[in-house]
């Protein structure tokens, strides 16, 4: 049977679900790029249509190494869980102190973080423990084992995140596959090629912590976002077939190819749905995606496959009632009712060819509908041209999404505007001919099951991409460089009519911008000179209410600072205008928590905090930083320290 398209003159309601198994008009200023085609949503009729479209798109993309590469080897997973280690003292049971949260995009959608903290505790991930703080005694409270490898064995945690709601903190950790000695041989396993595992611990912080359960799977953690107790969570998986681990066994590469797309279309349909395995004290329950929980949008490759996870934290782990979609997921944005979820397809090139056209960037995004507490509900898709910058290149008011994006043609290399050509906007030596970048923002409505175009403005930046972007309310702000700043001021009220309202051209760029209390825009970036040369951390004050000006700056030469690629590592404390960013060094290595205070007037340096050298190679760096009460809390590996608010007097070191 052939796969069905709903209508998009359906109410939403008639497309949120697949079938059960069991049967542009705006300001198109300075872009003659068409929009991508809009993605529809479509059904499978039954499970059996399901697993045979997903065999033929799969098949069409195979290598002579399969879907991943050259195979490698890895142990069989232990399933053991540590038995938990507290540190003597008990947390403290007073009332929450006043605090400060993770950096977030939107108020009503929590971010997976390093360090969370109620105002009871700080917990924070070091050493594969996570540690937790009484910050009324300053001390650490209570240590546990975390039953996790791979990354997070490094100091800081490496790859594990949490979310916290009460007395629950889920702990989320991309687990790379252990390698495997060739001269091992008891449980061995078959060759396979790695594959990226996530795990889901829950702990229970009442009392002395512990392990109430995990939850593993073969899939990639993408990220996830919390509203209330309720976590949604985003993977990705590949299809799990055993590829040879020598590509070739002496046939040429062309048979070698025939050969992995006959085992595509042998693979069963559970190669592709990903199973959940979650254990709560000695018992086990293994969870698959149901086949009738799969959508697709119209144009897919099969390779890969996104799947939206429910975790209840007050409820504990169970059934992660999970929703999935065919497609590639890179990207999460949330609001707290919706979901968006972006990714890049990958582009089809014949095995052994390469396309001399040039190729053209697209963003694919998906939108559930995550209000209530069961199952997200997969409700549209669209596509727009270009890449996004990260989730601030999204954002949902008054029931549109806009997006921002920056289109740069791949191109082969030696063609006329490949990298290594003289005319690429990134060669040194590039002629006058104009580069063909430009960054563009575009307003979606949800029409039916589509996202659709209703009103952009483009243009933005030609030869530069896109370095920043923050909406606010109706208002839109985009930063560009490549040798000069522009600070784009948008006015997004009109969907349909999106336009510029005012420019500001100045050296360096802003990396991340932040609204302040009295309504200017704070941006932390690199002061660079009139040849784009970068010179060091900048902080910049912009008064945005009228045409955009600069207020004020501080600069910190021959430096860099962690925010400029994570948004979570800045403090922004509104009440007193405390604002603390990480920064590094580069003639030292050192690192150090930057502390400005920032009015309506301009930025003031307050002074500096910096954590012990533990004795490695590599100098410690400041994460994080949080108020509790009347005490700054700044985090790194190595540790806690206490400082003043008002003083930044020291007020005590605790070592993880």
């Amino acid at each position: 049977m052939r796969a069905r398209a709903y209508v998009p003159a359906l109410p939403v309601a008639s497309v949120l679900l697949l079938a059960g198994c069991s049967g542009g008009d705006g300001s198109a200023k300075g872009t003659a790029a068409v929009d991508a085609p809009p993605m529809r949503l479509v059904a499978y009729d039954s499970c059996d249509d399901l697993l045979n479209g997903l065999r033929t798109e799969t098949a069409k993309r195979v290598t002579p190494w399969g879907l991943d590469g050259p195979a490698l080897l890895e142990k069989v997973p232990d399933g053991a869980m540590p038995a938990p280690e507290s540190a003597n003292g008990q947390a403290s049971k007073a009332v929450p102190q006043e605090h400060s949260r993770t950096n977030v995009h939107e108020a009503g959608a929590d971010e997976p973080d390093l360090v969370k903290t109620d105002g009871r505790r700080i917990v924070t991930i070091s050493r594969n423990k996570l540690q937790v703080i009484d910050p009324v005694t300053r001390k650490v409270a209570h240590r546990l084992d975390l039953p996790v490898r791979g990354p997070g064995m490094y100091p800081g945690g490496g790859d594990s995140q949490l979310l916290m709601s009460g007395d629950r903190v889920l702990v989320m950790t991309r687990q790379s596959p252990r390698g495997i000695d060739a001269t091992e041989r008891p449980g061995m396993a078959k060759p396979v090629p790695m594959r990226s595992q996530t795990r889901l611990t829950l702990v229970d912080l009442a009392g002395t912590p512990k392990v109430m359960g995990s939850m593993t799977s073969e899939t990639e953690f993408v990220d996830a976002r919390q509203t209330g107790s309720v976590a949604r969570i985003v993977v990705t998986s590949r299809p799990r077939i055993d590829f040879p681990v020598d590509p070739h066994q002496g046939q040429p590469e062309q048979k070698a190819v025939e050969r992995n797309r006959q085992l595509v279309r042998q693979a069963p349909l559970s190669a592709w749905l990903p199973k959940f395995e979650v254990r709560n004290g000695a018992d086990a329950t293994s969870y698959t995606m149901p086949c009738d929980q799969v959508s697709r949008p119209a144009s897919y490759t099969g390779t890969t496959m996104l799947s939206v996870l429910s975790v209840d934290l007050a409820k504990g782990l169970g059934d992660p009632d999970p929703a999935g979609v065919v497609a590639d997921g890179q990207t999460v944005y949330g609001t707290g009712a919706s979901l968006y979820v972006t990714g890049t397809p990958p582009q089809a090139v014949a095995w052994g060819r390469m396309t001399p056209k040039p190729v053209e960037q697209r963003t694919d995004i998906h939108k559930f509908d995550v209000r209530g507490q069961g199952r997200p509900r997969y409700v549209a898709s669209g596509s727009v041209q270009g890449d996004l910058l990260n989730q601030y290149s999204l954002s949902e008011h008054a029931g549109h999404l806009r997006v921002a994006t920056t289109t740069m043609p791949m191109t082969p290399p030696g063609a006329p505007d490949s990298p290594d050509s003289p005319n690429s906007p990134d060669s040194p030596t590039r002629s006058t001919a104009a580069p063909r970048s430009e960054s563009t923002v575009r307003v979606l409505a949800q029409q039916g099951a589509k996202l659709t175009t209703v009103g952009e403005i483009g243009g933005l930046g030609k030869g530069e991409r896109i370095y920043s972007v923050r909406f606010i309310g109706p208002k839109g702000y985009v930063v560009t460089f490549r040798q000069v700043d522009p600070l784009y001021v948008l006015d997004l009220s009109d969907p349909a009519k999106p336009r510029s309202t005012g420019e500001l051209k100045i050296t360096g760029y802003s990396a991340y911008l932040h609204p302040t209390a009295d309504g200017k825009l704070l941006g932390v970036g690199q002061d660079a000179d009139t040849k784009g040369r970068t010179l060091g951390t900048q902080v910049s004050l912009f008064d945005v209410a009228g045409a955009p000006k600069r207020v004020d700056t501080f600069r910190l030469p021959e430096s860099s600072s962690a925010t400029e690629f994570d948004p979570h590592a800045f403090l922004y404390w509104a009440k007193s205008g405390l604002t603390v960013i990480p920064v590094s060094r580069h003639t030292t290595g050192g690192g150090e928590a930057l502390v400005l205070k920032v009015g309506a007037q301009g930025i003031d340096k307050a002074g500096t905090v910096s954590h012990p050298d533990a004795g490695y190679e590599v100098p410690v760096q400041i994460q994080r930083s949080l108020v509790v009460g009347d005490t700054l809390w700044t985090i790194s590996s190595e540790g806690a320290r206490a400082t003043s608010v008002t003083t930044l007097d020291d007020q005590g070191w605790l070592r993880f």
